[in-house]
């Protein structure tokens, strides 16, 4: 049986966000520094893409996206003060000698990253979902994963729909899921970029 649709009439997936990474602020005169409240909220939302996907074979990819925002968010929570943006609480964490959250976001933005090259190339080709993501899992988390974790995310890739019955249930117009879909997508893509480039540094290391 369809799942029903999860968008409104006339519209599309991209507009029922309760946040998007195109809505999170970046302080280009901080060294781009990534508001955390909104980027986490952005990262939620993002997981929402993976029920469209329909498969509980991606409930492992959406449990670890959520797990690491939670890591993120707790320290956040605990000093708020030096956690205003992502950069900032990482720095200020490795100043306690801990490393929770910034290992949790060095998790994360690997998530995304599969999940901005995946649809990446999926929306730059005329290939099926599946290889998409198998693709993108090979050059973002399948080198760090572990010999016990391959299979539960290879399961994933293998479970994807048809690309047409994906798209379809982003939105009736594509012209429209398109558009909401490049938006969103190169605001994650910059972010992961400004991430992994911050991550890369001294500062950022433990």
């Amino acid at each position: 049986m369809a799942s029903k649709p999860t968008y409104p009439p006339g519209g599309t997936f991209f507009d029922t966000m309760k946040k998007s990474f195109a809505d999170v602020p970046i302080n280009t005169e901080k060294d781009n520094a990534i508001s955390t409240s909104e980027f986490l909220e952005a990262a939620e939302t993002l997981t929402g893409l993976f029920d469209v996907l329909g498969s509980v074979a991606f409930t492992p990819v959406k449990s670890d996206i959520l797990g690491n925002v939670k890591k993120i968010r707790d320290r956040q929570l605990a000093a708020p003060a030096d956690s205003e943006d992502l950069q900032s609480l990482v720095v200020n964490e490795l100043k306690t000698k801990k490393h929770t959250a910034a290992e949790g976001l060095l998790w994360l933005v690997r998530g995304l990253d599969f999940t901005a090259q995946a649809l990446r190339l999926n929306i730059s080709s005329t290939e099926e979902l599946s290889t998409s993501f198998r693709t993108s899992y090979g050059s973002t988390l399948k080198p760090f994963h572990s010999f016990m974790v391959k299979p539960i995310f290879s399961a994933a890739m293998s479970a994807t729909p048809y690309r047409a019955d994906f798209y379809s249930k982003l939105g009736d117009d594509p012209e429209k899921v398109q558009s909401g879909l490049k938006v969103w997508l190169s605001a994650l893509e910059n972010q992961v970029k400004i991430l992994k480039a911050f991550q890369s540094r001294k500062e950022a290391q433990w």
